[in-house]
């Protein structure tokens, strides 16, 4: 059994080994069948503490780590902007 991955935005790294990452689908509105955008919140492991605030990332499903923690993240997939960078 193959297990769910999603690509998502780290919205917060202030967790020691845990980031939370939010995963955004596009969705048709039930009656005026416009897409909508719709999001949901994760907490992932970072065993490394890598990810940081804008990275994007792409989490997998895992066993259950803690109480809220139930996704693993397996790579970085673009690193975020960093002030330095902005200003140049």
């Amino acid at each position: 059994m193959s297990r769910k991955e999603f690509v998502g935005v780290v919205v917060s790294d202030k967790m020691q080994k845990t980031v939370v990452v939010r995963v955004d689908r596009k969705v048709p509105h039930p009656l005026y069948k416009k897409h909508i955008i719709k999001s949901k919140k994760y907490h992932a492991h970072d065993p490394n503490n890598e990810c940081r605030v804008g990275d994007v990332v792409l989490i997998r499903e895992t066993r259950p780590l803690s109480k809220t923690k139930r996704w693993v993240v397996v790579k970085i997939l673009q690193r975020a902007r960093s002030p330095e960078e902005n200003l140049s």
